[in-house]
């Protein structure tokens, strides 16, 4: 399989050939589902508490006698149906995390990545040909890739860039409403779903392709 390679300005540079089984399977649907559906579940802090009727001060003494009043019997005015009282079934601190399967997750990616090849939402840059950091030039790097269209929804771009990248990484990270960047050991299926494009560097796709591929294989490039 191979995906084009455009430099910063937006020009052909050949393509690579990537590997299939992370770039050219059939996603996986209900485990893309499941594991998004946990990681977003291990984001939960789990924090939220509410007292029950025996963590309530007061309430110890019975409100009125059991009969004779005409009212309802009451044991204690800290009682769930009381204004001040205790909470019944509320929430209380838990751990939400769900423990998925390595292996699960590895498909869910492969899953979500060949979702986005197969569209044409996978776009590589040879470099990003920024020297200095100013967020104007990754402004126009976008532009020249067609990643900000005007007149038009801006789509929301996930950059994986190396930690090299220091002048890119300074110069795109303004631009949070739009372009969210990760490091390739932080790829998951949540973030390349929640983005129409996944952008990557030659350097940065070798890394992927290195530690998500079964195959590992080199990326070989190929004249275009």
């Amino acid at each position: 399989m191979k995906i084009d390679v455009t430099t910063a300005a937006g020009a052909s540079a050949g393509s690579v050939e990537v590997p299939e089984d992370l770039f050219g399977i059939e996603p996986n649907g209900p485990v893309m589902h499941q594991v998004v559906t946990a990681q977003l579940a291990h984001r939960r802090a789990g924090t939220h508490s509410t007292k029950t009727r025996a963590e309530v001060a007061g309430g110890g003494a019975k409100p009125w006698r059991q009969k004779g009043t005409g009212r309802a019997r009451q044991g204690s005015i800290r009682a769930p149906q009381w204004r001040g009282g205790g909470v019944a079934h509320g929430p209380k601190p838990r751990d939400y995390s769900q423990r998925t399967p390595k292996k699960m997750i590895r498909l869910a990616l492969r899953s979500a990545l060949s979702d986005r090849a197969s569209e044409g939402r996978v776009k590589v840059v040879d470099d990003w040909g920024i020297a200095e950091p100013r967020t104007k030039a990754g402004i126009a790097v976008l532009e020249q890739l067609g990643l900000r269209p005007k007149g038009e929804r801006v789509p929301r771009v996930l950059l994986v860039l190396a930690r090299s990248d220091d002048a890119a990484w300074r110069s795109f990270r303004n631009l949070g409403r739009y372009v969210q960047i990760v490091l390739p050991e932080e790829l998951n299926v949540y973030d390349v779903l929640v983005n129409d494009y996944v952008v990557f560097s030659k350097a940065t796709l070798d890394e992927a392709i290195a530690r998500y591929s079964s195959t590992a294989a080199d990326v070989t490039e190929v004249a275009s």
